[in-house]
């Protein structure tokens, strides 16, 4: 499809606008709800950045031209209805003009942070664990371990993992499961630090190991 043929699908408001929910290609985290005319579109799709239209200023606004936060689009979708867009992206910060990595920071008891959240399966704390790295990652908080990771960048990364593959290679030897179970957290840290500095997402390690699994068993 065409930039103008996409375009002509949308179904504008009232106000020739459409809503835009932009969300993390990585960590899924959605990250803001802005609007879009079809000016602003047009420039998000020649860009491969976001742009929006200021509802309040009555202008365009290019995200990340101030603070230099700016959203680099993976992918740009309507829904079944073609009036509301979905646009994944690569953010370079914090989405929210607060400093915080996501707008959406406050559930119905107040302000929760992202390791705090509900819990509803036994995978959660890895897609937990995932939002905190890429909020850390975007906000890059004073004092925060992984904001160091990150500010020494990807040697320093991949320096982490060799320790603390050793680390687990000894508690094995060592037969010690407390070690193992400690050492394996801090591995999987480090590792999930490193895909998200790669900016690959979780999401591809697990679709990665469903392949192989349903992958048919050799037989000789």
């Amino acid at each position: 499809m065409t930039q103008s043929a996409f375009i002509d699908q949308i179904k504008w408001n009232g106000d020739g606008l459409v809503p835009a929910i932009v969300q993390d290609a990585a960590s899924k985290e959605v990250l803001m709800l802005a609007y879009m005319n079809r000016e602003s579109l047009q420039k998000s799709l020649d860009s491969g950045e976001t742009w929006f239209w200021s509802r309040s200023r009555g202008e365009l606004w290019h995200k990340g031209a101030t603070s230099g936060h700016t959203q680099a689009i993976e992918s740009l979708r309507y829904d079944c209805d073609a009036d509301t867009l979905l646009v994944l992206v690569r953010p370079s910060g914090p989405a929210c003009h607060t400093g915080a990595y996501t707008c959406f920071y406050r559930d119905a008891d107040g302000e929760l942070p992202a390791e705090s959240r509900p819990k509803p399966d036994r995978f959660a704390a890895l897609s937990g664990l995932e939002t905190t790295i890429a909020q850390r990652e975007a906000e890059r908080p004073e004092g925060s371990y992984t904001t160091y990771l990150f500010d020494k960048g990807l040697d320093k990364i991949l320096k982490k993992i060799g320790e603390e593959s050793a680390e687990v290679i000894i508690g094995g030897k060592n037969g010690d499961k407390q070690e193992i179970r400690s050492e394996a957290a801090d591995l999987i840290f480090h590792l999930m630090v490193l895909l998200r500095q790669q900016e690959i997402p979780l999401d591809d390690v697990l679709e990665e190991l469903e392949f192989r699994h349903r992958k048919p068993v050799k037989k000789n």
